[in-house]
């Protein structure tokens, strides 16, 4: 059963990243010391497990279960967990639902199934369905995670309102829309109707323009790295303090700039290899087909952690 009763998805989540051994085993080690470390930060609301952050595309069913467990365990009864539903087919995806109940998640974070991508935005009904047999799995809240629309994995803005409509589960958005123009209106939309649906923005390349805009909260794997950073953003802009809000932009800004820079997918990466040089983590392995950065690359890394103020003193000089 569900650890924390009644959860709504708003303020801001962390989604939290999985280390590794040399050998590609997972090492509970040190991702207990990264939970514990993220889950210490003032002013969070949740903490996201088993997502884009922490590699779900390469971890097994019994992996993901692992995950959680040891989630639950070290932080469980600190701070709500999210569990990321990470299927190709609505089957394992209503069978990760119902293992996430019972290992004590207290919120779905589901993935627009990748068997979508050719067409399915044609075929609402698709949609319509896999997210009913997640409800029929389980009770507990969901947060759809609205893909770019050139991904061939978002939902158009019908079939979204159609989804939030028939399943009263749904009570948050992870927005990813990566348009503006659209951003906007979810926001507008989603969060003043008369079951409001939270709108958790995940544009962290531009994070303070997106919660100006009203976003109830965020969603991100940066927070693995700047959870603090992105609290004292979200309450100086829930305050209206856009002064304070500009300071600690202009120290997420190098972040941001090295964290999303092409290639997209080393976002996580980037993310692993930031946390060693805190001193955070031991090692930034990770799977393949993901590979290890560049010195070049490193170096970058290294630089925007230390315009940020986000370096020990000692490791800054180095």
């Amino acid at each position: 059963m569900a650890r924390f009763k009644n959860f709504v998805p708003r303020g801001v989540i962390p989604a939290t990243l999985l280390a590794f051994n040399d050998d590609y085993s997972i090492n509970e080690k040190e991702t207990r010391r990264h939970l514990r470390h993220v889950a210490d930060v003032r002013g969070l609301s949740a903490i996201t497990v088993n997502g884009h952050a922490s590699e779900v595309h390469a971890c097994t069913f019994d992996e993901q279960q692992r995950i959680l467990a040891v989630s639950a365990q070290e932080i469980g009864d600190k701070t709500p967990l999210i569990n990321g539903v990470y299927a190709d087919g609505s089957h394992e995806a209503a069978r990760l639902a119902r293992m996430a109940e019972q290992e004590g998640a207290s919120c779905l974070l589901v993935f627009p199934p990748n068997s979508m991508s050719m067409g399915g935005q044609m075929r609402p009904e698709m949609a319509v369905r896999h997210f009913e047999m997640l409800a029929e799995a389980t009770d507990l809240p969901m947060i759809l995670f609205q893909y770019p629309m050139g991904t061939g994995l978002g939902y158009p803005f019908e079939t979204l309102m159609r989804l939030i409509e028939i399943i009263p589960n749904i009570k948050a958005i992870k927005d990813w829309c990566a348009n503006p123009m659209m951003h906007e209106k979810h926001i507008r939309t989603l969060q003043n109707l008369p079951r409001p649906v939270t709108v958790l923005t995940t544009h962290s390349a531009w994070l303070m323009a997106s919660l100006c805009m009203g976003a109830d909260g965020l969603l991100s794997g940066a927070g693995s790295v700047v959870a603090q950073l992105q609290v004292d953003l979200f309450e100086a802009v829930k305050a209206g303090d856009l002064k304070k809000a500009h300071a600690i932009n202009d120290r997420l800004y190098p972040m941001q700039q090295v964290f999303y820079a092409e290639p997209f997918l080393d976002m996580h990466n980037r993310m692993k290899e930031c946390l060693v040089m805190q001193g955070l983590l031991d090692r930034a392995v990770v799977r393949p087909p993901l590979m290890k950065l560049t010195d070049a690359e490193l170096k970058r890394l290294h630089d925007a952690l230390a315009e940020a103020k986000l370096l020990p003193n000692k490791l800054a000089a180095e």
